[in-house]
């Protein structure tokens, strides 16, 4: 094929650009035949990524999304379904189409796999120094706006376990949301921290799991899992930031939860929640739960009224 010519300064400037690209591929490990020294593929993570980041999903949506070939994706999911990473199943909108997700395997793997692109990344930033690392970041928002300047990223969230330092973050946001948005008073801190240190100290991994959602590395909400002994499973501490609600971040904690539940072989679930926080007992009734109990008291310097729900797993 015939090559074009160009001016010497656009020349100057293709030359600069291909060998930027070379060097940032190198530097970030893409062009290795396993993404982050994980059995995963680039394209097998960029999948992966997408799904953990949507709560419906067709191949047809990948395809057209990441600009990958129908046939290509096919196989990927086909492998990445013998290796329980993902699930086919009709669409309950259209049954003549299959709906793809992550199995509890596959939300594992992409929470494994965000934590080692966070870690990478991060060891590459702590080589420059402050003032320097902000202009490199501020540098990369200003190719991506001027290449492409229409560019609208999608709002999507990652379900990823807990890790150090989270239950901070859950008691300092549960105590501030409540206090802004209910006039709890700092009793209701108190008692969030009870739980969460109670949860560290006797956490079992088998039958126990906490969850933070991210939007864009950042926690916006977080729900927990936790034995209530003989075969009930308790809802805690559901927390959805202000910034991220709309995005079905709640739902998807609460099916995650849910699933989750079942996995474990739990064979019912309770939560305590209160009649005032009204998008949440929303979400619980539309997963199934049942109210079995109202009762009025005083807490957290505030009338409520406390309620009482139940699901059958």
């Amino acid at each position: 094929m015939k090559s074009n010519s160009y001016d010497a300064a656009l020349e100057s400037q293709v030359a600069a650009v291909r060998g930027f690209s070379r060097f940032y591929t190198r530097k970030l490990g893409i062009i290795e035949p396993k993404l982050l020294h994980s059995p995963f593929t680039l394209q097998e993570a960029r999948i992966i990524y997408e799904l953990a980041h949507r709560e419906h999903c067709i191949a047809t949506d990948l395809v057209r999304d990441l600009d990958l070939d129908a046939g290509f994706v096919s196989r990927t999911l086909a492998a990445l379904q013998r290796r329980q990473i993902v699930t086919r199943k009709p669409s309950k909108a259209d049954k003549r189409v299959n709906e793809v997700a992550l199995t509890a395997k596959g939300r594992a793997t992409a929470a494994d796999l965000d934590s080692r692109s966070r870690d990478e990344v991060a060891a590459l930033l702590m080589q420059i120094d402050s003032n320097h690392r902000a202009a490199v970041v501020h540098a990369m928002s200003t190719i991506e706006q001027a290449l492409e300047p229409t560019m609208q990223k999608p709002a999507g969230f990652l379900l990823r376990s807990h890790r150090v330092g989270d239950m901070g973050w859950v008691v300092s946001r549960q105590g501030q949301a409540y206090a802004a948005e209910y006039g709890w008073d700092i009793s209701y801190e108190a008692l969030v921290a009870e739980i969460c240190a109670q949860f560290l100290r006797s956490f079992d991994p088998v039958r126990e799991h906490c969850w933070i959602a991210e939007v864009d590395g950042e926690p916006v909400g977080s729900i927990f899992l936790v034995n209530g002994g003989d075969g009930v499973a308790k809802l805690r501490l559901l927390l959805v930031e202000e910034k991220a609600r709309g995005l079905g971040v709640g739902r998807a904690l609460v099916e995650q939860c849910i699933r989750t539940a079942r996995e474990n072989g739990y064979k019912k679930m309770t939560l305590w929640t209160q009649s005032i926080l009204v998008a949440a007992r929303g979400i619980y009734a539309r997963a199934g739960f049942q109210r079995v109990k109202e009762e009025k008291h005083h807490s957290f310097g505030v009338d409520l009224v406390g309620e009482t729900w139940e699901l059958e797993l």
